[in-house]
């Protein structure tokens, strides 16, 4: 049987090869793509602080590398960090944001990711979403002048920071959308990740259910913890980088349940891009997490 409508597009996140292509340069922005082109995906995600994407004369040139592999970027995937104490910090992380609405424009973005902050250890979450929530409404008309809308993500932990997520819980994720939302911007809305909501303790398919309607792109990831518990892992979270046990797995072998999480996005109209993080294991990995997640939506949307 035929899809009942459009299928969601998919891309592909570098996961894997963060440290190469934004840390060490081991990586360039060239190979990637070359990589994501053999994985039969419609686009590429890109990250903020990649290398090659640090010179604004470049990224004409960048735009055209991502078309001549056939691919597009639909979402530029940033980090800024809207908790900081001090308004001065929090002014330089709102005009870091604006000019990676500027590069997602240049590439040819219709999304970027935007998050709440670290949870700093002195903050109280009232005062952490009052702060993020002011940050991103500021932010929001800069980017609807490109043509850009903001997705916040309910995220565990950025690769370079030292805390995790302040809005990392399902509570508090919903709080922030409903702060935002009450500014009344129409290009705003939610980049769904259901492994982030499961580190966070919370169930994948109730958050879902809570802010499905405002979810426009998503997150495809699967987690699972090499050894300990969640417990373990609350205990080794306040610290650089991600925690040692922590693993993103091959999707469909892990702990969600991509079948009822798509079948709830279709139920809602969704038809936004999907973004496959993933590859820790390697390039075939990535590549069968891409089929899985191909069939599973043809599946989702034909029923």
């Amino acid at each position: 049987m035929p899809p009942l409508r459009p299928l969601p597009p998919l891309a592909a996140f570098p996961k894997a090869w963060m440290h190469e292509l934004c840390r060490s340069g081991t990586m360039r922005l060239d190979e990637w793509l070359d990589m994501a082109a053999g994985l039969g995906v419609d686009g590429v995600e890109l990250y903020s602080g990649m290398l090659d994407l640090q010179n604004p004369t470049d990224w004409p040139r960048w735009r055209d590398a991502i078309a001549s592999r056939g691919l597009v970027m639909p979402m530029l995937c940033c980090s800024p960090d809207f908790t900081q104490p001090d308004a001065s910090a929090r002014a330089l992380e709102i005009a870091r944001m604006r000019r990676w609405i500027d590069l997602a424009a240049a590439l040819g973005g219709r999304y970027c990711r935007v998050l709440s902050g670290q949870r700093r250890p002195r903050l109280t979450l009232d005062e952490g979403l009052e702060l993020a929530a002011s940050a991103i409404v500021r932010c929001l008309p800069y980017a609807a002048e490109r043509g850009i809308t903001l997705v916040l993500e309910n995220h565990y932990k950025d690769d370079f920071w030292t805390w995790p997520e302040l809005a990392q819980h399902a509570d508090a994720f919903c709080a922030l959308v409903e702060r935002v939302d009450r500014a009344g911007h129409s290009n705003f809305g939610v980049n769904f990740d259901p492994s982030n909501a499961l580190l966070a303790g919370d169930d994948p398919l109730a958050l879902l259910a809570r802010v499905r309607h405002r979810v426009v792109t998503m997150h495809a990831s699967d987690r699972y913890l090499a050894e300990g518990s969640l417990e373990d892992l609350r205990r080794e979270e306040s610290g650089p980088g991600y925690a040692a046990r922590l693993r993103h797995g091959e999707i469909g072998r892990g702990l969600i349940d991509y079948p009822a999480v798509l079948t709830m996005l279709r139920d809602a109209g969704f038809s936004g891009w999907i973004s496959i993080e993933d590859g820790v294991d390697g390039l075939e990995q990535l590549a069968r997490s891409a089929a899985f997640l191909r069939s599973a939506i043809i599946q989702a949307w034909s029923t």
